[in-house]
């Protein structure tokens, strides 16, 4: 019964207390930083899905979010497209890419798999940079529509603060569906022994491929969020610096645990800017931060099994004397 409480309060506190206390502050700049937490974590939690509980350590999923923004600016620039379908077309792209990406490198296993997927993501932001007439090059696309659905503008800091947040709540559950079912069981059995699953009668080769698709249609549609909530987009926001910042959320919070990769996004995105009246000494200390969570805590701040029992309503299980 503790589960559809939580549920509740959830969906309280993300879609009626932090836009009450963002409105009463009364500023656009807490409404934009909500923004871009929640859409780092829908980052977060994609990759979560194919590193912590398929156990494919990818380095490029930064390039797959850059795909998605450039699909819904080009397409709401040159064609007028609203929302629904630059999030649809986003998806699609981003994972269609990310499919084709995966079939020559998804027979590589652990470190080797992670280089090829830092070559691709690489290739891919190269080919954005290089591309000029179709993506401008390295001047970015400027003038992104806002968000609109329907025709209708919801552009006002509160209206965009409601679309992300909807959208992330989506993506956060559609995640949720995946990595606790019999098919997330599956992708666990992958991550521990993919030969084992394979010899079970498991589709090893085939289920890595759809799953990392899966994870970077979901980038994909973060991108879109973050090229019509900044209205512009260059491939200097999509390099390796971003992957690594996604892929530290997902280890900081916890591999494998769906809360923790909330959690840990939310603690990313918020603590540098928490330190700002330190200057350029903030990053030092949100560095310590990291160190000392990863040392005190190497399973991360909400481990997988730490996970399960918050999910089920269960306390989490006592140590071993």
């Amino acid at each position: 019964m503790a589960r559809p409480y939580g549920v509740v309060v959830l969906l309280a506190v993300v879609l009626g207390v932090i836009p009450a206390v963002l409105a009463a502050v009364g500023l656009g700049y807490p409404f934009r930083l909500a923004q871009l937490t929640m859409i780092f974590v829908i980052l977060s939690v994609s990759l979560n899905l194919v590193s912590g509980v398929a156990g494919l350590l990818s380095l490029g999923h930064a390039a797959f979010y850059g795909v998605g923004a450039y699909t819904a600016a080009l397409l709401s620039t040159r064609f007028g497209t609203d929302l629904p379908v630059n999030l649809v077309a986003s998806a699609v792209v981003a994972g269609v890419i990310g499919f084709l990406v995966a079939i020559p490198t998804i027979r590589l296993v652990r470190i080797f798999f992670a280089v090829a997927t830092l070559s691709v993501g690489e290739i891919v932001i190269l080919v954005i940079t290089n591309w000029y007439d179709l993506t401008r090059g390295p001047m970015g696309v400027r003038d992104i529509p806002g968000f609109r659905v329907l025709g209708f503008d919801l552009g006002s800091p509160l209206q965009s603060y409601y679309v992300v947040a909807v959208v992330t709540l989506l993506c956060v559950w559609v995640v949720h569906r995946l990595s606790h079912s019999v098919y997330g069981n599956a992708l666990r059995a992958l991550r521990e022994d993919d030969q084992a699953a394979g010899a079970m009668g498991l589709n090893v080769g085939m289920m890595k491929l759809v799953i990392f698709a899966i994870s970077t249609a979901l980038a994909g549609v973060a991108g879109a969020l973050l090229a019509h909530s900044t209205n512009f987009i260059s491939p200097d926001m999509f390099r390796l610096p971003e992957s690594i910042l996604i892929l530290t959320m997902v280890v900081v919070g916890g591999l494998g645990s769906l809360p923790g990769a909330v959690l840990g996004a939310i603690i990313l995105i918020i603590l540098p800017e928490l330190g700002r009246d330190f200057g350029q000494l903030r990053m030092v200390l949100v560095g310590l931060v990291l160190f000392l969570s990863i040392l005190l805590m190497p399973k991360g701040i909400i481990g997988e099994v730490a996970a399960f029992d918050l999910l089920r309503g269960k306390p989490s299980r006592p140590k071993a004397p």
